[in-house]
């Protein structure tokens, strides 16, 4: 007994290279849910925006029958995300997680958790956990989840900004602890200031959880282009209507 799996392009790359082709066939017990014959070609769920069985959708518990034509398609772009969820990032997208902050993104990064504790907090606190570990997206417990795309932070940004279009306010999250900046005075914060930083700024957000001191210095040219590259993306993404 076999099913025939035609997976979008998109979704190729989770395939082992025999497999990335536009149809193939896998053998089937005849009782296995689709969810499962799905993550054992090596495909989070997460990822799956529409799967359907002989032409008609179908959910993951649904058991497919032998010989079967199952067809699977990526989540669209931009996806919807629900109000007020952020992200939770793991511990390899650190450089991605103070880019998304630069962004005014709600981004917690768990650093120093193991894969059980991140989707523990991802549930908890109602966040999308975006991840490069494809097992840990297939966790039953996880709530939400997501594979971030490419190699290097400029181009996982371009990803989760593709994928997600998620509101934007530059300049207002501390890059280190997600905190809110808030705008002030400079002689509030002047003793925390080497002397040439005092002489040259005149305007300091500080962020009120850690404290830590911002202000637009010497790489502010290079994270302007950051920032602008990243809402024009977001607007030509953004979902309308």
């Amino acid at each position: 007994m076999e099913l025939v799996i035609r997976p979008a392009p998109g979704l190729r790359l989770f395939l082992a290279p025999r497999r990335r082709h536009a149809q193939f066939e896998v053998p089937y017990d005849g009782a296995a849910s689709l969810g499962h014959v799905v993550q054992s070609l090596g495909i989070p769920l997460t990822e799956v925006g529409t799967a359907t069985i002989d032409g008609v959708r179908s959910g993951p518990s649904v058991s497919p029958r032998p010989g079967a034509v199952i067809e699977l398609t990526p989540p669209p772009r931009p996806q919807k995300l629900p109000h007020g969820v952020g992200f939770l990032l793991d511990v390899g997208l650190g450089t991605l997680a103070r880019r998304l902050r630069l962004l005014g993104v709600d981004t917690a990064y768990g650093n120093d958790a193991d894969d059980a504790g991140l989707v523990e907090r991802a549930g908890n606190d109602r966040r999308i956990l975006l991840t490069q570990d494809r097992g840990l997206l297939m966790r039953r417990a996880l709530w939400a989840g997501a594979y971030v795309r490419g190699q290097g932070a400029e181009a996982q940004l371009a990803d989760v900004l593709d994928r997600f279009a998620p509101p934007l306010a530059p300049w207002t999250r501390c890059s280190a602890c997600n905190g809110e900046l808030v705008g002030v005075p400079k002689g509030e914060v002047a003793d925390q200031l080497e002397p040439g930083t005092r002489l040259r700024y005149e305007q300091f957000a500080r962020c009120v959880s850690c404290g830590r001191v911002y202000w637009h210095g010497a790489h502010g040219r290079r994270l302007d282009a950051v920032v602008a590259a990243a809402l024009k993306t977001v607007g030509e993404r953004a979902p309308t209507g």
